[in-house]
């Protein structure tokens, strides 16, 4: 049915030339999706002045479509009824690719980005906010580290835990290692750098980054995600990744040595030691104290773990917790049934 054009005013009279086409479709969506919008809403939404949304609408009226005002109380601007286009025929996996490109940080960042906001503001509210979620779910770096191709068989289903918001468990190899164990986390979404695929997630309270090349399977919880704070991906992301570009610095480990085992823990010469052990003294129980420098704290993880027990870490702290977390990972691989 045609509106009664009785009360419809030709009240925007002056047609902008150049008017961005993103925006202009992210104001033909709003009016799709709510049928009558008031210009200062439309305004909010798309981030522009209310003149501006009054050009936009003339350039859309100039160029064929159907759309007008209405004053009064309930007035605002309008499609004519019937008038639709076929842009939100998408389904919500092209929307969650469309809005994973907008953020990517090349040289059309932040054009798509812009676009990205003002297309998702046009959607119908109960797919604005799977939509919206996804946006703050995924990264698009094109500067890498790596550049090689990649089998990702486990991104659809990590791509769904984050969908739907969940904990999942990920059988994971570290590094090159050919046997993968299972860990618990709880994701902030996924990063694409370079073309190499990354999960930033918590593992017991700590966020890591995982690469899904390396994710031999995803088993769903069906549980609700449960990060230790409330930053987001983008945030959280940039702290893994400057903490990894960071150049590494030697660090000072104290350890308490089985008497036993001193001997050969001062004479071999780790390629990880940045300088030779020294004994600082003799613990109660006869354990001696000593002293080195490494090239890191994942050096000195790697070149201590074989020692076992005969071996403990006194600082520092950080590798003393990832001297607990890799210790864990072995008995879990071991205690498994193959």
């Amino acid at each position: 049915m045609r509106p009664d054009t009785g009360h419809v005013t030709s009240c925007f009279p002056d047609i902008l030339d150049g008017v961005r086409s993103d925006r202009l479709l992210a104001t033909l969506l709003l009016l799709q999706t709510h049928g009558r919008l008031p210009a200062p809403e439309i305004a909010r939404r798309l981030e522009v002045s209310t003149r501006t949304v009054r050009r936009d609408v003339d350039a859309l009226s100039s160029a064929g479509v159907p759309v007008y005002c209405e004053r009064g109380r309930r007035g605002g601007v309008a499609l004519l009824e019937g008038y639709r286009t076929d842009v939100t025929g998408m389904t919500d996996d092209e929307l969650r690719a469309l809005v994973a490109l907008g953020s990517s940080d090349g040289a059309l960042g932040p054009a798509l980005a812009s676009a990205t906001r003002k297309l998702v503001a046009a959607l119908p509210a109960a797919r604005r906010e799977g939509v919206d979620r996804a946006r703050r779910r995924l990264l698009v770096e094109h500067q890498g580290w790596r550049h090689e191709p990649e089998d990702l068989p486990a991104l659809p289903a990590l791509d769904a835990a984050l969908v739907a918001d969940e904990r999942v468990r990920l059988h994971y190899a570290t590094g090159d290692a050919a046997v993968a164990t299972w860990r618990t986390v709880d994701p902030y979404g996924l990063v694409s750098k370079g073309g190499t695929w990354y999960l930033v997630a918590a593992h017991r309270g700590r966020p890591k980054m995982y690469r899904v090349s390396r994710v031999r399977d995803v088993a769903r919880t069906g549980t609700p995600a449960r990060r230790p704070d409330d930053r987001d991906l983008a945030e959280v992301w940039a702290e893994l990744r400057d903490r990894l570009q960071e150049p590494t610095e030697e660090v000072w480990v104290r350890v308490l040595a089985d008497p036993a085992w001193a001997p050969t823990l001062r004479r071999v010469a780790l390629a990880v030691l940045a300088g030779p052990w020294r004994q600082e003294g003799t613990a109660s129980d006869g354990r001696e104290v000593l002293v080195a420098p490494f090239r890191s704290v994942l050096a000195a993880r790697a070149g201590l773990l074989g020692y076992g027990d005969a071996v403990e870490v006194l600082e520092p702290a950080s590798l003393r917790v990832e001297m607990a977390e890799a210790a864990a990972r072995v008995v879990e691989l071991y205690s498994s049934e193959r």
